[in-house]
């Protein structure tokens, strides 16, 4: 199995990103323009994580998420499909807990967390409105979600750039610097048919778990992070 279908099977999302592994941090660094560390960096800063405080990272891949993440002081989890990526994150990464764990089905008891976080893999995960219930149940009463995930840029102009980078020059480059770069089209293909700012944070809202659900739009709207608080 090279890439996964838009019904996001999870043993097919599991394996993809097994194949993926070896490259994953320098392909998405190259891929995003170098602008993935900035995204990391704000993610961390919307948690508004304090020292002591218990934040979990889920679709944490190799870690480097969740190694930003620690950087406040706060102590942080990640958790994720892949083994094989997981492998990886703890050859290179060996302080940062990395756990095997399905966002449907989190190995970890209700309200354990101040703050749970899921970057650019809540699309990936078949069931959204099952992986945003699964987030609230770990996460304490008045606990923190961030979302942070490829969207939609805002200016017209702009968006029809991106999308021809996204579907032409993405899977071009990937072939260039990837393990597995047929995983790079469903990647395209996947941020292509995700739901835009607006009809994402009313997902959220609609889980009926999260309250005050806004949006901050980053790089143009390529990206946005998606805040709430846990009822």
């Amino acid at each position: 199995m090279t890439r996964a279908d838009l019904d996001k099977q999870p043993h097919e999302i599991a394996a993809m990103f097994d194949g993926v592994a070896r490259r994953y941090d320098l392909t998405n660094t190259v891929l995003a323009f170098g602008r993935d560390r900035g995204w990391r960096r704000a993610t961390r800063a919307a948690l508004d994580l304090k020292p002591g405080e218990r934040v979990l990272d889920v679709g944490a891949g190799t870690g480097v998420s969740t190694e930003e993440l620690a950087r406040s002081g706060a102590f942080a989890v990640g958790a994720d499909l892949s083994t094989g990526m997981l492998r990886a994150g703890r050859r290179v990464r060996p302080d940062v807990p990395l756990l095997a764990g399905d966002a449907l089905r989190l190995p970890f008891p209700d309200a354990t967390f101040d703050a749970v976080t899921i970057s650019f893999a809540l699309r990936n995960v078949q069931d959204t409105d099952g992986a945003l219930a699964e987030l609230a149940r770990v996460t304490r009463p008045g606990g923190r979600l961030v979302v942070c995930e490829f969207s939609h840029p805002t200016a017209a102009a702009f968006r029809t750039v991106y999308l021809r980078y996204l579907m032409g020059s993405l899977p071009a480059v990937a072939r260039a610097v990837s393990s597995n770069p047929e995983a790079y089209v469903y990647l395209a293909e996947s941020i292509r048919a995700w739901p835009d700012q607006r009809e994402l944070a009313g997902r959220i809202a609609q889980s009926g778990r999260w309250r005050g659900v806004g949006w901050r739009n980053l790089t143009g709207g390529v990206v946005a992070l998606h805040r709430a608080t846990r009822d």
